[in-house]
């Protein structure tokens, strides 16, 4: 009976949402890949997408060379899930960012892996590093930093991916938003001798400073809603303009699916 290779070392499957190829995955292999990754320090970036991330990805030539760059881009929302579930594979799980950053968390603390905390400010990630520490105790966090929120110089870039290396950090956890941290990542992997991902409001999540929504809502595809409740003035845009365009996008690739199928 031939070996069957672990799920770290299996072939990489996508599917397209919107012309953006997006990973056909499940939790166990998502978690072993990038933990396998993290632990040869080999440079890979994660990005996570819901709907506006693959609508902007389809309409902006910059963001969706980003995501098509990615070593892995995980289906974060309902829909983006739903899509590759009705096209390509009936069993696709939604791979989403603040869970995918627990699982992490929790992986890491088992293996010994350093994490390393960028973006967000100096206030949210002191009651990150506060959490982390009720709820993970175990857990390796060799360092934190929360740029200015300008561009940066190249010499205050530069000592930026100095002190991650520095550090030996496994794994780097942003949280710059979308799509600052797709570019951020795409320009560094070079550089960065870690798997660096784009968690975004994950990291808001498990610091506590915005709420998640209830389980209910999650497995009901309504948390995007919950966050339009909450920050309708930031995030009307994000949720009533590229939902619907996403809408329209997935309308006109069901139609071209059926037809050629």
């Amino acid at each position: 009976m031939p070996d069957i290779p672990p799920p770290a070392l299996t072939a990489r499957r996508t599917a397209p949402v919107l012309g953006i190829p997006v990973d056909l995955i499940d939790w166990n292999t998502a978690i072993d890949r990038i933990c396998h990754w993290a632990e040869a320090h080999e440079p890979r970036y994660v990005s996570i997408c819901d709907a506006h991330s693959i609508v902007r990805a389809s309409r902006d030539a910059a963001h969706g060379r980003h995501i098509r760059a990615a070593d892995m881009v995980t289906p974060d929302g309902w829909p983006v899930a739903w899509m590759l579930r009705r096209t390509a594979d009936p069993g696709q799980q939604r791979i989403n960012g603040p869970d995918l950053m627990g699982r992490l968390l929790d992986a890491a603390e088992d293996r010994g892996l350093g994490i390393y905390l960028y973006g967000t400010t100096d206030a949210t990630l002191d009651r990150l590093c506060a959490a982390l520490a009720r709820s993970h105790p175990r857990l390796r966090i060799v360092g934190r930093h929360s740029p200015p929120f300008r561009p940066l110089t190249p010499q205050e870039d530069a000592a930026d991916i100095a002190h991650i290396n520095a550090s030996g950090a496994h794994l780097v956890m942003t949280g710059l938003g979308c799509p600052k941290e797709d570019r951020w990542m795409f320009e560094h992997r070079p550089a960065v001798r870690a798997v660096t991902l784009g968690i975004g409001a994950g990291i808001d999540f498990h610091a506590g400073t915005v709420s998640r929504a209830p389980q209910w809502m999650r497995d009901h595809g309504l948390e995007w809603f919950y966050r339009l409740a909450q920050e309708p003035r930031r995030l009307w845009r994000r949720y009533l303009v590229h939902n619907t365009l996403f809408v329209w996008g997935a309308l006109g690739q069901f139609a071209r699916h059926r037809r050629s199928g």
